[in-house]
């Protein structure tokens, strides 16, 4: 059985000894040029590459988050330009594992199908749909399992026991623990400990599939999870793209210093 390119990610990171290093970026942040550009820039240094699509109304995502998405919106960023992104990205000869995220309703309105083709045509990977919880989500993640499209399932701190051996059942490859019960970009309400705590208790319960742990993790606390099979950044990447605008700096430049200072932190 042929192993699917985010399988492969983690067990080349587990070679490494160190966790994955997930990054997340707003497609089409804050130019659709200066998008791919950044991607084209941090992947050397990232194992899989979380693209959002701008969302007017998002509900799990923090201010940078909101910011950038704005950004996208308002520089006229369609889902079809999403998919171009991904396109000329996967081109790129270091191009890592490409995971969408963003929310159903924009899958709903694309139509299912049609979505699903687009992402087999141009490379994606993965999805993370934030607002189509399991078991909502089980004949979506069916479709995108047949569409050789990894459904990503999210576990929060507060997911009882019973609920998540079921979601894990219905896993594939990748499941998303949220760190904290808080939006994207929030500070750690509770420590790394606890955190740690609740994660390998997620472990014991899901013996194969890879757990990566999201929300509140950026450079000062990274190095703190070295533990987990992979940590995925996004708030402060964004944050990072709005100070280099706000500065005149170039953001491929600083974002691609910032993933390269986050991956020596975890290795």
């Amino acid at each position: 059985m042929i192993m699917s390119p985010i399988s492969l990610a983690f067990k080349n990171c587990k070679k490494e000894k160190r966790p994955a290093l997930l990054t997340y970026t707003v497609a089409g942040d804050h130019t659709k040029k200066k998008s791919l550009e950044i991607l084209n820039s941090i992947s050397s240094h990232v194992d899989i590459c979380e693209i959002g699509f701008p969302h007017n109304t998002p509900i799990a995502d923090g201010g940078q988050i909101q910011t950038s998405s704005y950004r996208a919106i308002k520089n006229g960023i369609k889902m079809k330009d999403v998919f171009q992104i991904v396109k000329k990205f996967k081109k790129n000869i270091n191009a890592k594992p490409v995971i969408l995220m963003g929310y159903y309703n924009m899958i709903y309105q694309y139509g299912e199908n049609k979505f699903l083709k687009k992402c087999k045509q141009t490379g994606v990977n993965g999805l993370i749909v934030v607002d189509l919880p399991w078991p909502d989500n089980k004949i979506f993640a069916k479709k995108c399992k047949n569409n050789l499209v990894s459904f990503i399932q999210l576990l929060s701190p507060t997911t009882s026991q019973a609920r998540m051996e079921k979601i894990i059942k219905d896993s594939h490859e990748m499941i998303y623990l949220i760190s904290m019960l808080s939006t994207t970009g929030g500070k750690l309400k509770v420590s790394p400990k606890t955190i740690l705590k609740n994660y390998n208790k997620v472990k014991k319960i899901n013996k194969s599939k890879n757990l990566v742990i999201g929300f509140g993790i950026t450079s000062k606390n990274i190095s703190s999870f070295k533990t987990a099979d992979g940590c995925v950044v996004g708030s402060e990447i964004c944050k990072k793209i709005s100070q280099s605008i706000e500065k005149r700096q170039n953001p491929v430049t600083n974002v691609s210093n910032m993933v390269k200072n986050l991956k020596k932190k975890i290795s």
